[in-house]
């Protein structure tokens, strides 16, 4: 037996003796690994965790390659979608097309029979009962809703709408106001004339949106011949001047007018917002700034007052502008004056974007400008691309092409009826329509068209 000295490192440092056996001609000896200061049984473990890492690792290189191949695809499914998604997310996030919750149906319920009630105490006539029955068999319906959602909300709405139309019709209108002017007697407008007169604006051509026309309120002493021009000046949007003629011959030469600034500034509360402005008597009257008021100017006094419009989120700073080809910017209150007076045609959220009208009264005692009553259409108002009003009845245009309009569709307050039947052509000189309006004094209609001023003949 041979002793042999190995020195082996071992985890202090120091030499082991380790005894061996000759065998064969070599030294037999067997040594302890676990003397050893490499760790062996430790260095495979972790070579298999090594190898099983990188197994994990290619693995994982495979879905990113993948993953790289289908981004793209993804990326454009995404794209698609997204774009299929904008009409209803602007529907939704203008709050348009929406179910009405029946906490708020059967407020506006609560509210319309009180109307009724306050309609039945001054004047209990056959209609006024008949709206009284319609609606209880309506708040049945709201009642069974509570207990089923077997009923149509939206069609109990249309209803809801419908009565609300019938019952402002029986507020305030005067008995004889259809018989004030016998040719309101005959129904609606048959037919418009070719433009009767074309007048390039006295602001010139540059700026295409404005408004125009003659003195609107019957049988006034004040402004009682005077024709005016309303151009927005600043981005076609604003403006805080008027210019008036006193006769025909001063506006058709452009000469000896006077002109009014409402507002100090385009940027002023009381500045002029839209294409829409009406001389009524001797005040302007024309959508507020960025609001959603109808201002009142007085020519005399200087001063200005304001009424804001009823209705849920009512549109305006180009929410609901008049569009159907395309949109004026901004025009979404528009003033206009008929045989019965002023009015207010806008869009509102509560409406889902259709068209109200609202009468416009002015307390000369108070000297308050007042909301009298509300009516609500059906009628989307992006798709009309003007409005006026004649003898209490909403007319509404289209476009056609670049040199026609079309007056289509007619809403009566007086009976809450409206005509989709309508084909009245409208020619013009230029594409761009800012507004259209009717004069109750000379019964003729008024069109800015793109700095263009032109004059129709009305029908009945």
């Amino acid at each position: 037996m041979l002793l042999l000295l190995l020195l082996l490192s071992s985890g202090d440092g120091q030499a082991e003796r380790v005894t061996g056996v000759k065998k064969d001609g070599s030294c037999v000896c067997e040594v302890n690994s676990t003397m050893w200061a490499f760790p062996a049984v430790s260095y495979e473990a972790v070579m298999l965790q090594v190898q099983s890492c990188e197994g994990s690792l290619s693995s994982l290189q495979e879905q990113v390659d993948l993953s790289n191949q289908r981004l793209p695809e993804i990326q454009a499914m995404i794209l698609n979608v997204t774009e299929r998604l904008k009409p209803h997310q602007y529907l939704n996030n203008q709050g348009l097309y929406t179910h009405l919750h029946l906490h708020r149906l059967g407020q506006e319920l609560s509210q319309l029979e009180t109307d009724i009630g306050v309609i039945r105490s001054q004047s209990d006539t056959a209609q006024s009962q008949k709206l009284s029955k319609e609606a209880v068999k309506l708040r049945r319906d709201v009642e069974r809703m509570q207990m089923s959602d077997t009923i149509n909300m939206k069609t109990v709405r249309e209803k809801l709408r419908y009565l609300k139309n019938r019952a402002e019709s029986c507020k305030s209108i005067p008995k004889d106001f259809r018989g004030r002017d016998t040719y309101c007697l005959k129904g609606l407008i048959s037919n418009i004339s070719a433009p009767v007169m074309t007048k390039i604006s006295p602001y010139s051509k540059t700026y295409t949106s404005g408004s125009w026309g003659k003195q609107a309120q019957m049988g006034s002493e004040g402004q009682k011949n005077s024709y005016w021009v309303q151009a927005l000046l600043n981005s076609h949007i604003w403006g805080n001047t008027l210019r008036v003629y006193q006769t025909y011959k001063d506006f058709m030469a452009s000469a000896n007018h006077r002109d009014f600034t409402f507002a100090p500034s385009f940027t002023h509360a009381d500045t002029l917002e839209g294409p829409s402005a009406v001389l009524y008597g001797e005040a302007l009257y024309y959508h507020c700034y960025r609001s959603a008021d109808v201002c009142r100017y007085d020519l005399n006094s200087n001063s200005v007052k304001r009424v804001t419009l009823p209705g849920t989120g009512v549109g305006f700073n180009n929410k609901f502008p008049y569009c159907y080809y395309d949109c004026r910017p901004n025009s979404d209150v528009d003033v206009e004056a008929d045989e019965t007076g002023l009015w207010a045609l806008y869009a509102t959220v509560g409406n889902h974007g259709n068209l109200v009208v609202s009468r416009l009264a002015w307390d000369s005692e108070a000297m308050t400008l007042n909301v009298s009553q509300t009516w609500e259409t059906r009628l989307f108002k992006k798709a009309a691309s003007n409005a006026f009003m004649v003898c209490g009845v909403l007319y509404a245009t289209r476009y056609v092409d670049d040199y026609r309009e079309e007056v289509f569709y007619a809403f009566d307050t007086a009976t809450g009826k409206e005509d989709n039947t309508l084909a009245l052509p409208l020619e013009k000189v230029a594409k761009g329509v800012a507004s259209v309006s009717y004069n109750p004094v000379s019964k003729q209609i008024y069109m800015y068209n793109n700095g263009y001023l032109l004059a129709y003949q009305a029908y009945f």
